[in-house]
């Protein structure tokens, strides 16, 4: 008997993976069948085996629908203060009422509603105290102005099919550089409440990423997009002898210049105004940092921003690419589902992979690409990738 070729050899691995596709496949049908059968349904809450999967995924179901309740629930939270009241010391629904200047049934249904999402706990005498997710709240101005800025994103999403067929609503304004076809020409003020809301909000990410990758060896770090310096600031804090350069639209540098006074590190610190899409990056850095700016952008974009920030690194500089991702396991919600949306909403961007990130920073040039590992991968990915 003859030996096999290497297309015969290769032949029962591929009826192999054939079968087993058919088979996911035939599965997946019959579970869509039964899943989808009211009866079905019925018994299987009947059967005590399965009664718990079919509670499990009917409460899963319902938050999907009642979703924008819970938010609004933690909405009417921060604006009225309640997280940072109830840090000092638990108080009764009549305290908090007279505080919070709301009818007493009002305020005891907002404090029953906090309880059932563990933003609040019930305490002795009647009184309420702090849960393990209002907790987190507190002295978290981060997340606090998340919650404030999402009343645009949830106007927007009134009618998703129409956001889905490309009409634009509030958001897109909230960003304008997004829709600008001259974004290095926005003035002072039109930049002022965004760049505010990534000031705030920096903190949630600049740590995870100054903690997965230190910057003790570095000489200088360019921050591309980097708003009112936020990232900066922390990392020449935690590091006195690396310079700082900022690259952002001009309005939005201007404003920075007063946070990295304030900080103490102006003597350490240059400001750049352009268009990272339009203007060469400036020169000098041996370290560039892109956080939460490339999902911002078109695949177009991404490109030449990538390219760009190879020609301004020095053989042997490092990039930095810090953003939430899609496809990431355990956080799929928020990569795919949360900022899918909300930067379709923007005007401009989407999620990628860790995978798509990859590639398209080989494209550019770079190598020794790596997924540097941070605790809370849900908002912050990060790869590193070498100019040869």
């Amino acid at each position: 008997m003859t030996a096999p070729t290497s297309l015969q050899a290769g032949s029962e691995p591929a009826r192999a993976t054939a079968g087993q596709q058919g088979f996911v496949a035939r599965w997946q049908a019959l579970r869509d069948r039964l899943v989808a059968s009211p009866d079905f349904r019925r018994r299987a809450l009947a059967f005590a085996p399965t009664r718990w999967i079919a509670r499990r995924r009917a409460a899963a179901l319902f938050d999907l629908v009642a979703g924008f309740v819970y938010s609004q629930v933690l909405q009417a939270c921060v604006r009225l203060d309640l997280f940072k009241m109830l840090a000092a010391a638990p108080l009764s629904a009549q305290d908090i009422a007279q505080r919070t200047d709301l009818p007493i049934d009002s305020s005891s249904r907002l404090l029953d509603a906090a309880v059932a999402l563990k933003l609040l706990e019930r305490r002795q005498a009647g009184r309420y105290g702090l849960g393990p997710l209002g907790a987190a709240m507190v002295d978290n101005p981060a997340v606090s102005a998340m919650v404030e800025h999402h009343a645009a994103l949830y106007a927007d999403l009134r009618d998703p099919v129409a956001l889905l067929r490309g009409q634009l609503g509030e958001l897109a304004g909230y960003w304008p550089y997004a829709v600008e076809r001259a974004p290095a020409g926005l003035a002072p003020g039109q930049v002022a409440e965004y760049s505010g809301l990534m000031a705030a909000s920096q903190p949630l990410v600049a740590d995870e990423i100054l903690d997965a990758c230190p910057l003790g060896r570095r000489r200088c770090l360019l921050d591309v997009g980097g708003g009112e310096g936020g990232f900066l600031i922390s990392a020449g804090l935690r590091h006195p002898k690396l310079r700082l350069m900022l690259f952002d639209l001009p309005a939005v540098t201007r404003r920075a210049a007063p946070r990295f006074e304030a900080a103490g590190l102006a003597d350490r610190a240059k400001m750049h105004g352009g268009d990272f899409l339009q203007d060469p990056l400036p020169r000098g850095a041996d370290v560039i940092s892109l956080v939460r700016v490339v999902h911002d952008h078109d695949d177009a974009g991404m490109h030449r921003l990538l390219a760009a920030a190879f020609e301004a690194l020095p053989p042997g500089g490092v990039l930095l690419l810090g953003e939430p991702m899609a496809a990431t396991p355990g956080s799929q919600t928020m990569g795919d589902a949360y900022f899918g949306m909300y930067l379709l909403a923007m005007g401009r961007g989407r999620p990628r992979s860790a995978a798509e990130l990859t590639q398209a920073l080989r494209a550019a040039g770079f190598a020794a690409i790596r997924q540097l590992p941070t605790r809370m991968p849900l908002q912050t990915g990060l790869l590193s990738a070498t100019r040869p």
